[in-house]
Formats: structure tokens, sequence, C-alpha cells
């Protein structure tokens, strides 16, 4: 039995039924996996190899369209993987990849032979590379810039030959640095000019030679610190970048999840974790307090503060482990830990003084991912829902969820007696289907929701079974070009139902993918057991299909009324990102129109002309087309003055656009009488929701939503809403 063989056998797995983008656990157990006796051979192979077979068998065998492992794929992962760890083009000379281009056509094999000789030679030549650049930073910020030349830097590197030797490796360097810098000290000019002219004296006047060498000496820090993280990765960790490579020429959305990776992509889908709550960032090698979660275990302990510093940590009953100079996720993952238990912490205090703070671990909310709802004011009531993702909680069976949070903030809105109801999906990255198929089910009352089908097989189809309607108003759903996923499932199935008018971007992100996480420890035991953990392999192994027929992937939602977007012209959504699946249809499912939506052409109609007045809305698109011409602007000039003459020119363009969103809209956002009971005495979640409503005043979007709400009311009843 060949080592393939004895290591691992996915198979099983076609007919699984899949409900998640991500992972319940429901819905992915392990059962249906066969777990294969690992027989020691005389050479054990090492960890490297044995992920690298693992995650090739397991994609060609369940992945949604596997790659086939030729030399065109050979040739896409090798054109990665340059551009990955090398993007900027500072660390290879010509002459190494020259040397590596032998194995340009020839990964294909060396996968096949589970052979990692690619990986090594490059992974040498990248240190190698990475120490002259830590000799060139060195060197070249230890001397003054002349901001006199006239010269320039390119910023888009992807088409130009990398470094032809150490000279002109040297020069991109020193270009590198010199726009840098230039950028700091030009901050710091501005900064003293517009002192000069307001008399301010709290700003220390210094001279040109003096903010030069202040500029070159952050951006030497930066670098530092830069090298500092570069130290401390090991080549378990670049390897996991090669292994993500070649799992990313599959399909953007198939990756390689590291034990740590994993972790942390289960705390952003369950909006929780158990710890201490306070965020942490390394400074200098020293890991600081950033913030401190409201209402977390920190927080009612009351002792560690924003602006602290963490030199060691000690789990309860053992000894102190510094922490100095340690990687930022490996001092994490010591202070995380199960709720109930304690962690001591060895802490410098802003004043210098050093104190150890015991704290019992307890479940930390990221209450900013949750669904939370308000009353808007419009000379109607309409309700308004925000949603920032579709989470779920992965790692506790019946833990919170959006779909049950959603239901919860409609039946809040409906006791004020709402006109119409705004649900906000922008900026919504997806997460859990199974929420999403619920959630659309809250607004008809029974029926398919979503198709999904595998690489075998015919469609699925996802339905609500539950008779029940939980609002049947009038219903806007607003999305943008960051509106991915699961969002696209609600607002597609509502939009064929008739059920919901979708507004905003022309269309939606367009990924119609469904992806699964399998656990590699699952899959290994016997005498490669010593190997675990090996982290978790997520692939894609279905496609979305609307209730018509039509894939969401690639074409995303097409709104029904579209408004004016900053991003309309910029290279977003999934149809930019490399080696993305095709757009394709199937069947329709049985379904019938609710007819919730009537009139929607004279509805569209009214929002273009009450557009066309808007002077905000015509700023916007000109607006648009502003960035997409300076997204092509690539060239900078490294001469003071022209550097400055170019900023000038967009920040006197940018002020005719800086206040699109900055006055009122006229819209009265209203707390919700029992949010705001909840509230009280809590004064960071009452300065958190002023500053929500503030924004939400200003929002044109919004705005304009609750006209068409207005609209929609008249359609549907012959009247304007009374409510007041």
């Amino acid at each position: 039995m060949n080592t393939k063989a004895k290591i691992f056998l996915f198979g099983l797995f076609a007919f699984l039924f899949i409900l998640s983008t991500s992972y319940t656990r429901e819905n992915f157990a392990e059962a249906s996996v066969e777990s294969i006796q690992f027989e020691m051979d005389e050479d054990q192979p090492s960890k490297k190899k044995v992920l690298l077979d693992m995650l090739t068998d397991g994609l060609q065998r369940n992945h949604y369209a596997p790659a086939t492992l030729n030399d065109t794929y050979s040739e896409n992962v090798y054109n990665l993987y340059l551009k990955r760890i090398d993007n900027r083009k500072r660390f290879l000379l010509q002459s190494d990849v020259d040397e590596l281009n032998k194995f340009k056509h020839e990964i294909d094999d060396q996968i096949k032979e589970v052979n990692v000789d690619f990986f090594e030679m490059s992974d040498a030549m990248l240190l190698k590379g990475m120490e002259e650049g830590r000799g060139f930073y060195k060197e070249i910020l230890a001397e003054p810039f002349d901001f006199t030349i006239e010269e320039s830097y390119d910023l888009d590197m992807e088409n130009q030959a990398w470094p032809a030797s150490i000279g002109e490796q040297r020069d991109l360097w020193r270009k590198t640095l010199k726009h840098a810098a230039l950028s700091r000290l030009v901050d710091k000019l501005e900064e003293q000019e517009i002192a000069k002219e307001e008399n301010d004296t709290s700003v220390t006047i210094v001279s040109f030679e003096e903010l030069e060498e202040s500029a070159r000496s952050k951006v030497l820090n930066s670098y530092d610190n830069f090298y500092n993280r570069l130290d401390k990765l090991e080549s378990e960790d670049r390897f996991a970048d090669f292994l993500n490579v070649l799992v990313n020429v599959y399909d953007p959305h198939t990756g390689y999840y590291p034990p740590k990776d994993k972790a942390n992509f289960d705390i952003y889908m369950s909006g929780q974790l158990e710890g201490i709550g306070a965020q942490l960032r390394e400074v200098d090698g020293k890991i600081k307090v950033s913030r401190i979660v409201s209402g977390s275990a920190s927080w009612k302990q009351g002792q560690l503060k924003a602006g602290d510093i963490i030199y060691a940590v000690a789990q309860e009953g053992e000894d102190m482990v510094d922490v100095t100079d340690m990687r930022l996720d490996n001092a994490v993952q010591l202070i995380r830990g199960k709720k109930g238990t304690e962690v001591r912490l060895k802490v410098k205090k802003v004043d210098g003084s050093f104190i150890v703070i015991p704290i019992i671990r307890d479940v930390v909310i990221l209450e900013e991912t949750y669904a939370k709802s308000v009353l808007l004011q419009n000379n109607m009531r309409a309700g308004y829902i925000l949603l920032p993702k579709f989470y779920m909680d992965m790692n506790h069976s019946g833990g919170r969820s959006c779909a049950a949070d959603i239901k919860i903030e409609l039946e809040k809105l409906q006791a004020e007696g709402v006109d119409g109801i705004i649900l906000d999906l922008r900026n919504n990255g997806g997460g859990s289907l199974q929420d999403a198929v619920k959630m659309a089910g809250f607004f008809i009352e029974e029926g398919p929701i979503v198709q999904v089908k595998g690489r075998f097989g015919k469609p699925m189809v996802l339905a609500d079974t539950d008779p029940a309607v939980y609002y049947d108003g009038p219903l806007v759903i607003l999305v943008n070009n960051f509106s991915v996923s699961a969002s696209e499932i609600v607002a597609a199935a509502l939009q064929d139902y008739d059920r919901a008018i979708i507004i905003g971007s022309e269309f939606t992100y367009g990924k119609g993918t469904v992806q699964r996480f399998l656990n590699l420890d699952n899959f290994i035991s016997g005498g490669a057991s010593d190997l675990r953990p090996l982290g978790s392999l997520k692939l894609s192994t279905q496609k979305f299909y609307r209730i018509n027929g039509g894939a969401t992937q690639l074409k995303g939602v097409a709104s029904d009324v579209v408004l004016p977007d900053p991003y309309a012209y910029l290279e977003l959504g999934e149809k930019e990102l490399d080696n993305h699946l095709i757009w394709d249809e199937i069947e329709p499912a049985s379904y019938y129109k609710s007819g919730s939506v009537t009139n929607l052409e004279n509805i569209q109609k009214k929002s273009q002309m009450r557009l066309s007045k808007l002077e905000s809305f015509g700023l916007m698109q000109e607006n648009a087309r502003r960035l997409e011409h300076q997204q092509d602007e690539t060239i900078i000039y490294l001469s003071l003055d022209r550097y400055r003459e170019e900023l000038d020119a967009v920040a006197e363009e940018a002020k005719k656009y800086k206040n699109i969103q900055k006055d009122s809209t006229g819209l009265t956002v209203i707390q919700i009488p029992a949010d705001f009971e909840v509230m009280q005495g809590d004064t960071v979640k009452i300065e958190r929701a002023k500053s929500w409503h503030e924004k939400l005043s200003r929002d044109i979007y919004v705005f304009e939503a609750t006209e068409i709400l207005k609209d929609m009311y008249f359609s549907n009843t012959g009247v304007m809403p009374k409510s007041q």
C-alpha cells in the first residue's frame, strides 16, 4: 500500500447534506469518514509531506471542480506562489526566479510524488533575500534622502521584472523606503504649516532636517517591527502559505487552515470566545492591551487597562511564562482558555509599576457582530435591522445564531407598530447557510429558498418548512458590492418571491459556493498520530442556485433599485478573483410569487426622480468615476515638490466629495424602548449606540430606503402611512 493510501482516505462525502457555508456540528459530523490506521514505514514521512498528501487527496476526491494535476495547474501554482512570497519583488533576484523556473511545470509531478523540493529551494532563496533586505533598509535609512531629485516609483510591480542584480535590488529598496519616508515627512510638514497659520503653540516647530530624520526613524522602526514578526515565523508557517497556494488554485475560497487559524475562524463565526476580553497587539516585541471589551472578564475585574503591557502569563497553579518577544498568536493562546478557569497576567502599568492581575475567564461577546435594530422616523415609522454577518456558534449545540436574533428583532419592531422594515445586508460577508434559509423563511409562508448542487447527483432544494410568517409588511433589503454569499441567498430568494425590493449597488459580490471544513486530525492515526495537530481543510463542495435556476456565482444579485455607489467602477467581486468557479444555471424550483411587491416599475421611476434631484447622489456618481481614475494611477513621484503638487491636486478634488454624508438627512433615529432599558447604567453601550444613531441619520442610502418603503406602503394600501 502506498503512502497516500496508508495515511489518508476520503471518499464517502458525495452524499452528505451540507447546510452551511462554514461548519455546523450537526451537519458535518465525521462519522461517515473512515479513519485509516497509518502503518509506520522505515522512514516516517515528515509532517510537511503528510499535509501535502492529505490536502491533495482530499481535494481531488471532494472538491466541486477538482483541478487536473498537469502542467497548467503547475504553472498556475508557480505564478501565484511567486506573487504571494514576493509581490513587491524586493527579496528575489531574476537569477533566483530563473532557477525556480525549472520547476514551473514540475510542481504537479512533485505533488504526486509527495515531494517538497520546490518549496524547500524557494524558501531558502526567500530567507536569503530577506536577510539581504534587512541589511538594505538599515543601511539606506542611516543616511538622509535627497528629495530634490526628480525620480518616480511605480506601485504596480506585477508586470515588472525582478531585479537583475544586487544593485538593482538595493535601488528598489531605496525607492520603497524613500516613498515611505516622504509620506511621513509631508504629513509632518503639513501639520507644522497648519500650526503656524493657526498660531497653535502645542505643535513644536522644528527644522526640515529634523523632520526628515524623524521620518526616516519612523520608517526604520516600522521595518524593525516587520522583521521582528518575520523572525518569529517558523518553517511550518511558510509551508502553510505554500499549501494555501496549492489549494487556492482550485478556487479562491478553498484554503488550508493551521490549527490557530481555524480557532480564530470559529471565533469570527460565533461572535464569541472564552477568554478575558482584551484586544491585544504587538508593539516592539511586547504584548500591549489596546482595548478592553465592555462586559468582559477583564472589564469586570477592573485592573487591566488599555495601554498596559503584558510581560508574562500563568495558568492557575503554574509558573509564569515570559511572553516578551513571543509571537502574538502564541501569547493569545496562553491567555485564552475555558470559562471559569483562572489566568494570571504580569503587567507593566502605564505609570511603570508592575502588578500581577488574576482574571477568571468568561465568555466574551463580540457584540458589534450581532444583529441590532432601531426605529426610523420619516413621515412614517420604519424598522431598521442591521446584520453584519450570518453568525452561528459552531462549538455549542443550541448556541447563539443570527436567525434566532433576527426573529427577536422582528418581534420587537412589530410590537412598535412599524409601517415597513429595512434589512441592511451591506458589507455582510456571509456565513451560515442554515441561518440564511431560516431567515428568508421568516418572510414567506413555505417554499424553497435556495438550491444546492454538489459535484455529483441532483440539486437539493433547501426550503422553509415553517408556515408561520413573522413579518408580512413592506420590506426593503439594502445591499452593496460587499454583500456576500448567505447575504446573496436571502436577497435572491426574497427577490424571486416578489417579497422584497433589493436596493443598493448594481450587483452584489457574486460568491455562490458552499464550503465545508475537514479536521485533518480525524484522518490520521497509529504511528503518525504524533504529527497532530495538522489543522483543517476548507474546500468548496457545492454551488448555490437561486430558486429561479440561476447561480449567484459571479453575477451576484442585481438590485431592483440601483443607487449611485462610490465603488461602482472599481474591479471588485468574485469575478475579479483568480481561479473562480464559473456561472451556470439549473432547472428552477417550484415556487409561487407572493405578490407583495406591486408597481415595481413605478417605484423605480419615483426613486430615480428623487435621486436626480439630490446633489449628494450626483456627487456620489462623480466620485465613483474619480476613484476609478485614481485606481489606474500607480506612479509616485519622489521629489518633495512634485509629490506635494500631486497630493494637493488630489486633496483639492476630494474636497468636493468630502461632505457627501456629513449632513443629516432628516431621519430621526429612535432606540427601541426594550433595548434602552437594557443599556441603562452601561455608559459604553450608550455612547456606542449614540454614535451609531448619528451615523444612521446621515446615511443617504438608508434615507432612500425609507422613501421606497413609503412608496411600497402606498402601492399596497392606496394610502400613505400615518404612523409617527
